[in-house]
C-alpha cells in the first residue's frame, strides 16, 4: 500500500429513507415469481379459507390459483364483456365479479353458472366486495356510484354518490363492520352507519388508485396505483408507513393469510408473487472444548507500572480489487469490477465514487472507450437507474455525455444498446430540463428578493429624510 492512497466512497444521504418495523417487515419477502396473463389482470384476491387459492380476474375470464401453483386450477368465463374485480366472500363459498356492461354476477365456488346477477350500475362495476354479515354486495363503477345490494332478495338497498371520479376501488374494514374504503382519484374512508358519511380522503398517490387491500390484522391498509407504487398506511392515524416500486402500472393487489404472499397484478399483464421468507433455523455448532480457567483470569490482578510502555499492533489493511486494480492502473478492469451484475459490491455510491476517481484523473473517457456490446450495456443500464437521482446527478450526466460522445459514430449497429442509448438521451434531456426550471425560479427568486431589498432601502431612506429641513440635502 506503500505510495497509494485508496479511493474515498463518499457517502450519500438518502433523503426520506427511514428504518422501521414496518420497513423490515414489508421488506422481508422473497424474489417475486411472475406469471404471465393473456391479459391485464384487474383483480387478485385470495379465498380467506384454506387452502388460501387466490382469484385472478383477466380479459373476459376469472382463474383460480393455488397458492403456490403457476397454472390455473379452475375457470368462470360466463362474461359477455371484459370481467373485474373478482371477490371471495369469507367463508370462501362465494364469490362476486363486475363486469363491463354495468352488472354484477355471484358465483358458488363449487359451480360454474352466476347464483345472482345485479343490474342498477350504468357503466363498468370495477369493484365489488362483501360486507362483514356476509349478506350484502358492495359495488363501485365508473358512473360516480358506491351501490349497496341485499343478496337474499336481489336488490339494491342504498346508493353513495359523494365521488367525483371513478370508482375503481374498495374493501370492507376487518376491524369495523360499519367502515368501507374506497378509491378513485383519493382513497376515501366511509362510515355506512351514519348514512355514508366520508369520514378521512387520502392524496398520497399522483396517479388513479387502482387497488386497495387491508393486512391480515386490519391495521395496514395498502393501495396501488397507476404511478407504479404501493402504499402502506396505518389505519388509525391513516398516514403512509411503507412503500413499493413495480416496473409497470398496477392494477390489482392481494395479500395472503397471515401476510404470507402478496401478489401483484399489472397493465402488462404480469403477475408478481412474493411469498415471505421463512425465519433461519439456527445451526447447532459442534460443542467445542472450553479453555482451562487458569486461560481467563491470567493477568486480571497486574497493575500497570509508570515506566511500562502500551505498544498497539496496527490492524493490517488491504486494498479493495478496485483499489489494486487502480494502483497498476488498470481503469477499465477497475470500472467494469464496479458495474458488474454478478460482483459483490452493490451499493451505487462506490460506483459513482469510481466515476469521479477515474475523471479527476482525466482517464474517464479512456476505461469507458473500446466495449463491447456487453460490457456498454453494464454501462448504460447503471446510469438509467440511477441517473435520475439528484445525489448522482452532477456525477453521472458528466459519464453520460462522455458516453455518448464514444459511441455516436457506431449507434444501428446493435438493437439491444440503441434501445438503451434512447433511454439514456431522455434521461440527460429531462435532467437538463430540470436544471433550466430550477435555474429559472432561482433568477425569480433572486429578482424578488432584489425588489424586496430595494422598497426596504427606499422606505428606511424616506423615514430618515423626515427629520431634515426641507431645503437640507442629504449627502450619501
Amino acid at each position: 500500500m506503500a505510495g497509494y492512497k485508496p479511493v474515498a466512497i463518499q457517502t450519500y444521504p438518502i433523503l426520506g429513507e427511514k428504518i422501521t418495523q414496518d420497513t423490515l417487515y414489508w421488506n422481508n419477502y422473497k424474489t417475486p415469481v411472475q406469471i404471465k396473463e393473456f391479459g391485464a389482470v384487474s383483480k387478485v384476491d385470495f379465498s380467506p379459507q384454506p387452502p388460501y387459492n387466490y382469484a385472478v380476474t383477466a380479459s373476459s375470464r376469472i382463474h383460480i390459483y393455488g397458492r403456490y401453483s403457476q397454472e390455473p386450477i379452475k375457470t368462470f368465463s360466463r362474461f359477455k364483456d371484459t370481467a373485474y374485480c373478482a371477490t371471495f366472500r369469507q367463508d370462501g363459498r362465494l364469490i362476486v365479479a363486475g363486469s363491463e356492461d354495468g352488472g354484477v354476477q355471484l358465483f358458488d365456488i363449487s359451480g360454474r353458472a352466476p347464483l345472482r346477477q345485479f343490474e342498477g350500475h350504468t357503466k363498468a362495476v370495477h369493484t365489488v366486495d362483501f360486507t362483514a354479515d356476509k349478506y350484502h354486495v358492495v359495488s363501485g363503477a365508473d358512473d360516480y356510484t358506491v351501490k349497496l345490494w341485499d343478496i337474499p332478495n336481489s336488490k339494491e338497498v342504498l346508493t353513495f354518490k359523494e365521488h367525483s371520479d371513478y370508482v375503481r376501488c374498495g374493501c370492507a374494514s376487518k376491524l369495523n363492520p360499519d367502515l368501507f374504503i374506497t378509491g378513485g382519484r383519493y382513497v376515501k374512508v366511509w362510515d355506512m352507519l351514519k348514512g355514508g358519511q366520508l369520514l378521512v380522503s387520502l392524496k398520497n398517490h399522483h396517479k388513479t388508485v387502482t387497488c386497495l387491500c387491508l393486512s391480515s390484522s386490519g391495521q395496514r391498509l395498502l393501495s396501488g396505483s397507476l404511478d407504479r407504487k404501493v402504499k402502506v398506511y396505518s389505519t388509525t392515524s391513516y398516514k403512509v408507513v411503507h412503500s413499493f416500486d413495480y416496473a409497470a402500472s398496477i392494477l390489482s393487489l392481494a395479500l395472503a393469510h397471515e401476510d404470507e404472499t402478496i401478489v401483484v397484478g399489472m397493465t402488462n399483464g404480469i403477475l408478481s408473487v412474493k411469498h415471505r421468507k421463512s425465519e433461519a433455523k439456527k445451526e447447532s455448532l459442534p460443542r467445542r472444548r472450553r479453555p482451562a480457567y487458569r486461560t481467563f483470569i491470567k493477568g486480571k490482578n497486574y497493575m500497570k507500572q509508570r515506566d511500562d510502555i502500551l505498544i498497539n499492533r496496527p490492524a493490517k489493511k488491504h486494498l479493495e480489487l478496485y483499489d489494486r486494480d487502480l494502483k497498476h492502473f488498470r481503469i477499465s478492469k477497475a470500472l467494469d469490477r464496479v458495474l458488474d451484475p454478478t460482483c459483490t459490491i452493490k451499493t451505487p455510491e462506490i460506483t459513482v465514487s469510481i466515476i469521479k476517481e477515474l475523471n479527476r484523473r482525466g482517464v474517464l473517457a479512456n476505461a469507458l472507450a473500446g466495449r463491447d456490446e456487453k460490457e456498454i450495456s453494464h454501462v448504460l443500464n447503471f446510469l438509467i437507474r440511477n441517473l435520475s437521482q439528484p445525489r448522482f446527478a452532477p456525477v453521472l450526466i458528466n459519464a453520460a455525455e462522455i458516453i455518448i460522445d464514444i459511441y455516436l459514430p457506431v449507434i444501428g449497429q446493435s438493437p439491444v444498446v440503441d434501445k438503451k442509448f434512447l433511454l439514456l438521451q431522455g434521461l440527460v434531456e429531462k435532467e437538463i430540463d430540470y436544471q433550466r426550471e430550477l435555474l429559472e425560479t432561482l433568477g425569480m427568486m433572486d429578482m424578488l428578493f432584489a425588489t424586496m431589498r430595494r422598497k426596504e432601502g427606499t422606505s428606511v431612506l424616506e423615514n430618515t429624510s423626515d427629520g431634515f429641513p426641507e431645503n437640507k440635502k442629504i449627502e450619501s
